[in-house]
């Protein structure tokens, strides 16, 4: 392997890893966000390309390619450092004999792994892309979430879609995964937009050198974390057992991967969504997750599947990191497990059942219950992620049927060459042999969901778009006295 040594700071985390693993080249692991902006002249489509092509070679971010590790140049050297005889006066002190050996031992962690790096020939050219006029922004966005993001590259594209209308333009912004999770994604992509005056992100501490041996004094606190952390990957492992049982799902939610996608967006009145929580208690978020166990009740009817006895396990996926620390290392991810109350009738039984649900998963905390597989990444040697991260894609319907998360977005309004944006999909990844993924955000006063979909087995994407729309109405006549 070429290059510069490894630094242990380029390695990508555990959860980063396995991202990067499950894909492959028939199932695309990339979240993507669909901007929508209120274009001020027919070329402002064109102009948008060219500024985004123009700021992304100076946001560090968007440089940094993932290149397979499977023999750290560095590992050598450091270990060389260790078998060189030392001359009998002058021995260096006992820590500068240490850091060699311990740095050889993290790098050689990197074997079977990958690794975060500048890319020497990056030309934001390659990966920002003006299209045809589109009459239809969600269609051309499906089109486009099939494709898979090109490895041997900094793994995301943008595509700029202007409006056959001449009044708006839209940008599809596509991340792999494993170069950054929702928080991340939005900080790279607004780091392309017009200038604005941003909070300053908190510095990250540095760590505490390590040596070879861990310290005495700390001998007991490392038995009682190894303690825990395998107490709390039994308790995983028991829930996610528990979690297939009694409860049927429905087969709509569940596929044989064809490649294809389908994209659709549906915008609520956030007020709207205050009322109604307001009126009956819990959270924001509970509301928006009872909108979509309607909707799907709905969908499933209409559609002659059935919703009787159905309660799909819902994936809510818990952010660890804090949103201002400066330079985020890798997805920090956890989760909640939950069974959807699509069965239910009343829309405000469910709206309750929904709130229980999330309050008991709370009350645990993100990490414990089936939600939280994803911190058994961090347990995994780098080796086993390449080699079962296939397995662990195709075994995820297993696990879960449904992806619905939300995505934090800023309050103030986000502009890109002066054009204001108007609407904000996310849109995430659709795990191996799932038809749906849905995610949520809010922004400057609305609600945005982004739903993404297998194309061949869920043709009527439209339909469960207009569903949430229709159960927000619903929830606010069954709220009004």
């Amino acid at each position: 392997m070429r290059g510069k040594p490894l630094n242990a700071d380029h390695l990508l985390a555990p959860l980063d890893l396995a991202f990067w693993n499950i894909e492959s080249a028939d199932h695309p692991m990339h979240l993507a966000a669909l901007g929508v902006f209120a274009a001020r002249s027919p070329a402002a489509g064109a102009h948008a390309a060219d500024l985004l092509a123009a700021r992304a070679a100076a946001v560090p971010g968007l440089r940094m390619r993932i290149r397979d590790v499977w023999q750290p140049p560095a590992l050598r050297r450091s270990l060389g450092a260790l078998t060189r005889p030392w001359p009998a006066v002058g021995r260096p002190p006992a820590s500068a004999l240490r850091e060699p050996f311990a740095s050889a031992v993290r790098r050689s962690l990197a074997f079977g792994g990958a690794a975060r790096e500048p890319d020497p020939r990056f030309d934001p050219l390659d990966h920002v892309r003006l299209h045809a006029p589109a009459a239809d922004f969600h269609a051309a966005a499906g089109r486009l979430m099939e494709r898979p993001l090109e490895r041997t590259r900094p793994p995301w594209e943008a595509h700029v879609l202007p409006g056959e209308d001449g009044v708006s333009f839209a940008v599809l912004f596509k991340f792999h995964h494993a170069l950054a999770d929702g928080l991340r994604a939005l900080t790279l992509a607004a780091a392309l937009m017009d200038p604005t005056d941003l909070p300053t992100p908190r510095p990250r501490p540095d760590e505490p050198p390590r040596g070879l041996l861990p310290d005495v004094r700390r001998v007991p606190e490392l038995v009682r974390g190894a303690l825990s952390d395998a107490g709390r990957a039994l308790d995983i492992g028991a829930s996610v057992a528990l979690s297939t049982l009694d409860v049927r799902s429905s087969p709509a939610l569940t596929c044989r991967p064809s490649g294809t996608r389908r994209t659709a967006g549906v915008v609520a009145d956030l007020d709207d969504v205050h009322r109604i929580r307001k009126s009956v208690g819990g959270t924001v978020n509970d509301v928006l997750i009872a909108v979509v166990a309607g909707a799907l009740r709905r969908w499933l009817d209409e559609r002659g599947d059935g919703s009787e006895g159905v309660a799909p396990r819902a994936l809510i996926p818990v952010s660890r990191r804090r949103p201002r620390t400066a330079h985020p290392q890798g997805n920090r991810l956890s989760g909640y497990l939950m069974r959807l109350p699509v069965g239910e009738h009343d829309p405000l039984v469910r709206l309750g059942l929904v709130r229980s649900a999330m309050d008991r998963n709370k009350n645990a905390g993100p990490n414990r219950g089936a939600g939280a597989v994803a911190l058994l990444a961090d347990h995994v040697p780098p080796l086993g992620h390449r080699l079962g991260g296939p397995l662990v894609g195709r075994a995820a319907r297993l696990w879960f049927d449904v992806l619905v998360t939300s995505v934090p977005l800023p309050g103030f309004g986000l502009r890109l060459g002066g054009d204001p944006l108007g609407a904000v999909f996310p849109l995430a990844p659709l795990a191996p042999g799932h038809s749906l993924a849905v995610a949520v955000s809010t922004y400057r006063g609305r609600v945005h969901y982004g739903l993404v979909a297998d194309g061949t087995a869920v043709p009527d994407l439209d339909r469960l778009a207009r569903a949430v729309s229709e159960e927000v109405e619903t929830l606010i006549a069954a709220c009004d006295p």
